[in-house]
């Protein structure tokens, strides 16, 4: 999907140039959705990621609803984020793979014990959406149906 698109497109109102693309990819540039969602997740502490799971669930929900699986999708992947995230600062120090030389960090088990409580929290959620067959349903039919290529550049 051309850059221009992914920052210039309301993908509600056209669904059809969402590409589900792998992992988080578009988590911070697919809008409305990036707006909705992205003021909900937060994992500072276990119980901000309680609130923040049970906020993107309940907007997940909303979108299964509401037929759009776009958002269902944007929810799922700022579930996913908050796994690894989380995970990141659960194993490294202050969440940094590098040392201030560049040189890898070996992950520790656990350097924060509190962020990895965070991240099953978010985990949890996210094999719920990934196992919803309704998401899965929805997700093939985009996947059969979606036309990213032939959206126009803006």
């Amino acid at each position: 999907m051309p850059r221009s698109i992914e920052y210039a497109t309301d993908f509600r109102a056209r669904p059809e140039c969402y590409q589900i693309g792998r992992g988080e990819a578009g988590v911070f540039k697919v809008q409305p959705y990036k707006s909705e969602l992205l003021p909900l997740w937060s994992f500072k502490t276990p119980e901000a990621a309680r609130a923040s799971a049970a906020a993107l669930w309940a907007q997940y929900e909303a979108y299964r609803v509401a037929g759009d699986f776009v958002g269902m999708d944007m929810a799922r992947k700022y579930l996913q984020m908050g796994f690894t995230r989380a995970m990141r600062y659960a194993k490294f120090p202050g969440g940094r793979k590098l040392d201030p030389d560049g040189t890898p960090r070996e992950p520790q088990q656990w350097a924060d014990p509190a962020k990895r409580e965070a991240a099953l929290v978010f985990k949890a959620k996210w094999d719920a959406v990934r196992a919803d067959p309704v998401y899965q349903e929805r997700k093939a039919a985009h996947q059969a149906h979606a036309r990213p290529s032939e959206c126009d550049e803006v």
